[in-house]
């Protein structure tokens, strides 16, 4: 009998349909991975972000610190770096910040001793300068974690402070201070408040205290003047403070926010 012809085998055209399902499949890895990626903690990426910044851009320091005339300032008690007593090497233009007064080294040791106990425990720093006496304070002391609300043993301190300042009619800045941590809370959307809220917190009490309202401006500066690295938790805590800020006599509350610099370290 004669064979039958073999039959033609017809061509695939579906075999497009696996590598397409392949890429499809790592499409669907890649965004899942995305996906995964963009939900990190933000605060630990932030932290892992100024480390690497840092460790790229760091300038090389020198051991000893440069003095800056009239910027410097004398470090009255705490342990922060002494830097020497002030003593500008031009003299202040008119209508510029003054010498200190011995008016004013009077109020700055009064706050000292009212300050001694936690001067002595490194929580607080009082520094002296051309713009009037800065006292620095470390907001562990003063408020909980993450809180606005002045602890009682804090309370005691700083109604000694606001019975100096009781005696003076200087103007007078409270500012609050946080690290980069982001916070998120419904009293607190971001350090904003939380800044914010702690130095209004120092100015009511010292208004309960006999301080008049009209001397007084409440500052917060989240986390926008940092006086130490936010990549260690030293750093952080000293970023975390409440400064207040005893202006020269010729100064006022409001004046003073233009000629704003950087804190006295």
């Amino acid at each position: 009998m004669p064979r039958k012809p073999p039959q033609e085998e017809h061509e695939n055209l579906e075999r497009w349909l696996v590598s397409y399902a392949d890429f499809i499949t790592l499409l669907f890895a890649f965004f899942v991975v995305m996906y995964a990626i963009s939900s990190i903690n933000e605060g630990k990426y932030r932290v892992l972000s100024d480390s690497l910044i840092s460790a790229f851009r760091e300038q090389p320091r020198s051991d000893k610190p440069i003095e800056m005339g009239a910027k410097r300032a004398e470090v009255l008690g705490g342990t922060g770096m002494p830097i020497g007593k002030a003593q500008p090497s031009v003299p202040p233009t008119p209508g510029g910040p003054a010498e200190p007064t011995a008016r004013m080294k009077k109020v700055a040791k009064n706050v000292l001793e009212a300050m001694a106990p936690l001067i002595k425990e490194g929580q607080v720093r009082v520094l002296q300068s051309a713009r009037g006496i800065t006292v620095e304070i470390n907001a562990s002391t003063l408020f909980a974690s993450g809180d606005s609300v002045l602890s009682g043993t804090s309370m005691q301190a700083l109604t000694e402070v606001a019975k100096v300042l009781s005696e003076v009619d200087n103007p007078i800045r409270v500012e609050g201070h946080t690290d980069n941590v982001p916070i998120s809370i419904p009293a607190f959307p971001s350090n904003w408040e939380l800044s914010s809220s702690r130095a209004g917190s120092v100015v009511r009490l010292f208004m309960e205290q006999g301080v008049a309202p009209g001397r007084m401006v409440a500052i917060g500066y989240a986390d926008n003047k940092p006086v130490d690295t936010n990549t260690t938790p030293e750093g952080r805590s000293r970023n975390r403070r409440v400064n207040i800020l005893i202006l020269h006599e010729n100064a006022s509350a409001t004046e003073e926010l233009s000629l704003d610099g950087p804190a006295p370290r």
